[in-house]
């Protein structure tokens, strides 16, 4: 399985496809909408469930779908308006889809939640490209990973409306949208003469591309002399830091149009290669050149142009981003002249961080704003010229260090975890003004509005203009509603508490007192970079253990109050991350499979672990729902069984369980000894098993040719054994399944518009509300379902 790499996370990721085997017989019911102060409807009256049938005419269930609320999460490295019409726009992210701005709502729609699980990698997107002849099209360059992470090439997709739905072009190559030098761009742009016409700057060293059918086709322009040089690190054996950065972006120059209509005849491109960055043609494409005088030394993340003064801006940075970054330069170059200046904010000298996140004012012909993308202490830095680059100023200043002057204000009340919880000592402030801020636009329509992403959200303004103003303030607020980001690594629904508690990349993880509301803040006390794993005691689902990455100890946390305050605990010696964790059904005991060290156990958060035995290292551990002394580990084939409290492990006849791949497996709340096992790996062993026996014996769970994740949810009325929920392949297609009879069978309670790419990682019921189910993704965050009624 791939790793998924952002930020600081680590990912997995696989690839296959599946659906339906059985049907349900009779007719369950669902719970009416609405929801109490944490998300539930306790006594609401139940509505008839609405069935409908997939392509091959079987049964499914008909489900509402809707997030939990978190409101970003993750690095959005472009944002693109449409220079036509008012209010369009479109983000893209390195993992999540891409999403359109709703100007009523003030919030973002996912686009690209069709994506199924055998094109995962399309998830990624690397560029996106509005329309601005024609505002209903919209196109997005898709791809994961350009190393072996992602078994497919990449592809662009095109929208007649506005992304709704989508057409598919397929490449001969990769492409990386969690990549290095992901926020460079934009590496697709449509000819704003003649939009047939697109081109498609390639990563790996497979050069330009060009489209003259609105992207139906593409093929390589055999003439561009330069497929780029730049790899982060050539030495790196995974190929994703070596990688060639390739062509970085496209940009026309609109005041160029041909006598008498057609194409726009220059057209500028960046390349990464640190001696020949930026070329040009002058007739249309037909003929390529480098621009001479241009700067060397330096990479060329972003070319903006403005045709109304004739110049082109250059931001430089020593890295591809978007973590790195040294040193940088901001250049201008007179299209009409060819004139090259340099026009930096600051000194080369007093750079510790690369540009990018190049915008212009199209109201204002003359303003123009840059990014310090890669200043991560003590903040990034955003620079505005109103005269062409002659003269800077920033969104900050130090009055006296380390006292700092902003120009803006910061309201994060609609997304509160933000403030991350901190009160770091100046010059950092809290929430920061941002990190990773590759995309930064002006509306072209509004020279108050601006938006900009970060590793963790959209943030924008629509007093921009009051920077301008000396003792006024702008105002940033996150404009981030809709866009949810967040790559799920393990979800808990206890039967009591929080309805929801999640253990997610790059943010941690919440406490979801209500889903439908963003949560104040995350985990702390400790911080996990990633929180990897979570558990709580089933009979006092207050008691609760988490554990995950972290650049120091602990990595280990306990609460006693159902996730609202935590403590961290001791770790046994080796440990280097978060590993799989489990609690007693009592809460009296704990057994942790960290990274780093074998599988251990203890009695509390300031309890010494002790090394388990008979178990190996590595192994999943989940604890048994009703016998607190029983826990249960897996490992390469071979399932573990503890009567101790997992002071000692036995390894049990496993034969037919998978020897290969991930495998996810639960015990069943209130069911002694009944244990779901789902796992395996494309090509091997794969599918679904059944224990009544603690684990002594599986039985493979018939017409299920493949699982990856097994939850278990309020039973359906009538129905005395707890819903089953899978992410899996059944009867040939994949999907979310949901069975009430223990298996025997399924219904598809997904549909071919809500895929959202992988969802592997974690999959559960609600043990309040029957038909709710909660689904882990990959960089949408977590999803949730409730059946609709008819």
């Amino acid at each position: 399985m791939p790793p998924a790499l952002r930020a600081h996370r680590a990912r997995a990721l696989p690839a296959l496809i599946g659906l339906l085997a059985g049907l349900l017989a009779g007719g369950p019911v669902a719970t009416a909408d609405g929801h109490t102060a944490d998300g539930h409807t306790p006594g609401a009256a139940p509505a008839a469930v609405t069935y409908g049938l997939d392509a091959a005419g079987r049964k499914t269930a008909k489900y509402d779908w809707k997030n939990v609320r978190v409101d970003g999460g993750g690095f959005v490295p472009g944002i693109v308006f449409n220079r036509s019409e008012p209010g369009l726009a479109y983000a893209r992210t390195d993992i999540g889809g891409a999403y359109r701005w709703q100007e009523a709502s003030k919030s973002w729609k996912p686009l690209l939640d069709q994506v199924g699980w055998d094109d995962w990698g399309h998830t990624g997107v690397v560029s996106l490209a509005s329309d601005s002849a024609d505002p209903d099209r919209v196109y997005a360059a898709v791809g994961t990973y350009t190393n072996d992470w992602d078994p497919g090439n990449g592809a662009v997709l095109r929208s007649a409306d506005r992304g709704e739905t989508w057409r598919r072009a397929d490449l001969p190559f990769k492409l990386g949208g969690n990549m290095p030098g992901r926020g460079m761009g934009e590496r697709l742009a449509v000819d704003p003469h003649d939009n047939d016409v697109l081109y498609l700057g390639a990563l790996s060293g497979k050069g330009l591309w060009r489209s003259t059918d609105a992207g139906a086709t593409w093929k390589h322009v055999s003439d561009f002399p330069n497929p780029g040089d730049f790899r982060q690190d050539p030495g790196d054996t995974t190929g994703y830091h070596s990688d060639n950065q390739g062509i970085v972006w496209v940009t026309f120059d609109e005041s160029t149009r041909a006598p008498g209509g057609g194409r726009t005849q220059t057209v500028y491109v960046g390349v990464a290669d640190k001696a020949n960055s930026v070329y040009r043609s002058t007739d249309g494409g037909g003929s390529w050149s480098r621009v001479a005088g241009q700067p060397t030394g330096l990479l060329a993340h972003k070319g903006v142009l403005d045709a109304e003064n004739g110049y082109l801006y250059v931001a430089y940075s020593d890295r591809a981003g978007p973590y790195d970054g040294g040193k940088g330069r901001v250049w201008r170059y007179a299209t009409r002249t060819g004139e090259w200046k340099d026009v930096s904010p600051v000194a080369e000298a007093d750079t510790h961080y690369g540009f990018s996140g190049l915008t212009v004012d199209r109201q204002r012909p003359g303003t123009v704003m840059v990014t310090g993308y890669s200043s991560w202490w003590p903040d990034t830095q955003i620079f505005r010229s109103r005269d062409s680059g002659g003269h800077w100023t920033r969104a900050w200043d130090y009055s006296s260090y380390p006292t700092r002057e902003n120009r803006y204000t910061m309201d994060v009340s609609s997304v509160p975890w933000l403030s991350w919880g901190a009160r770091p000592a100046p010059p950092e402030e809290s929430p920061k003004l941002g990190w990773m801020t590759e995309s930064l636009e002006i509306d072209p329509f509004d020279s108050d509005r601006m938006m900009y992403g970060t590793g963790a959200t959209v943030y924008g303004t629509e007093n921009l203009t009051a920077w301008d103003t000396p003792g006024a303030r702008f105002t940033i607020t996150p404009m981030v509603r809709g866009l949810e980001e967040t790559a799920v690594n393990d979800l808990a629904a206890p039967p009591s508490g929080a309805p929801l508690l999640s253990a997610l990349g790059d943010v941690g993880g919440f406490r979801h007192t209500d889903v439908t509301k963003v949560p104040p803040l995350m985990y702390t006390s400790p911080d996990f970079t990633s929180t990897t794993s979570l558990d709580y005691a089933a009979a006092r689902p207050d008691t609760v253990v988490r554990v995950g990455d972290a650049e120091t100890a602990p990595r280990v946390a306990f609460s006693t109050d159902n996730g609202a305050t935590w403590t961290g605990g001791r770790e046994p010696a080796g440990v280097t991350g978060g590993g799989t964790v489990a609690a007693a059904a009592d809460g009296s005991r704990f057994v942790w499979s960290p990274q780093g060290a074998g599988v251990h156990t203890a009695t509390g958060p300031g309890s010494a672990w002790t090394a388990a035995e008979g178990i190996p290292r590595g192994a999943v551990v989940e604890a048994d729902r009703v016998d607190p002394k029983r826990f249960y580990g897996f490992e390469s084939g071979t399932f573990y069984v503890s009567a101790d409290g997992g002071s000692t492990f036995t390894a049990k006849a496993s034969a037919g369980l998978p020897a290969e791949g991930p495998v996810r497996f639960q015990a069943v709340p209130g069911e002694r000894g009944d244990i779901w096992l789902a796992g395996g790996r494309s090509g091997g062993t794969y599918g679904l098993w059944h224990s009544t026996d603690g684990g002594s014996s599986f039985t493979e769970v018939g017409g299920v040719q493949e699982a990856d994740t097994i939850g278990f949810g309020k039973a359906a009325p009538g129905a005395s054994y707890q819903t089953l929920y899978t992410s899996a392949r059944i009867g040939g297609v994949r999907g979310v399944f949901r069975s009430t009879d223990a298996g025997r069978s399924w219904v598809r309670i997904n549909d071919d518009r809500h895929q959202w790419g992988w969802t592997g990682a974690a999959i559960t019921g609600d043990p309040r509300v029957f038909g709710r189910v909660y689904v882990a993704t990959n960089g949408r965050g977590i999803v949730y379902g409730d059946t609709a009624a008819g």
